[in-house]
């Protein structure tokens, strides 16, 4: 489903301002990781629009869209990864959408979308951390 993360995904999680260290880490951690910065970009985007703070909102979802087209889109495998792959890189695009719905419009509801299409995803991604050889 997923390639194994390159150079390429790293500098890209490091670009979008996350705190961790990538070095050493694991495809699969680095994956994790980027889910992680993404629902966390999200919640901020949607706290920075309830307090009427549209720049912060906007630097937000620049950065969750950024860690789906940079990160998360190009660790899939399509060739590998059949439907599973194909149905996730779907899903990014529809949150991408959503994502610039939300900050063009101001659009709470396409925020919240996004996070309940994605949650599931991460939660899923962080359950079979422990059956991913390290």
């Amino acid at each position: 489903m997923y390639t194994s993360v390159n150079s390429r995904s790293a500098a890209t999680y490091q670009r979008v301002g996350l705190e961790t260290s990538v070095d050493g880490a694991s495809a699969h951690k680095l994956i994790d990781l980027l889910f992680d910065a993404l629902l966390q970009a999200i919640t901020q985007a949607t706290s920075a629009l309830a307090a009427n703070d549209i720049a912060r909102k906007g630097q937000q979802i620049t950065k969750a869209v950024r860690i789906l087209d940079e990160g998360l889109k190009p660790a899939l495998n399509l060739e590998q990864g059949g439907d599973l792959a194909r149905n996730l890189h779907d899903l990014y695009d529809f949150c991408v959408r959503r994502l610039t719905q939300a900050n063009l419009h101001n659009d709470k509801v396409a925020l919240d979308d996004v996070d309940r299409v994605i949650r599931p995803v991460a939660t899923g991604w962080k359950e079979i951390a422990a059956k991913v050889p390290r």
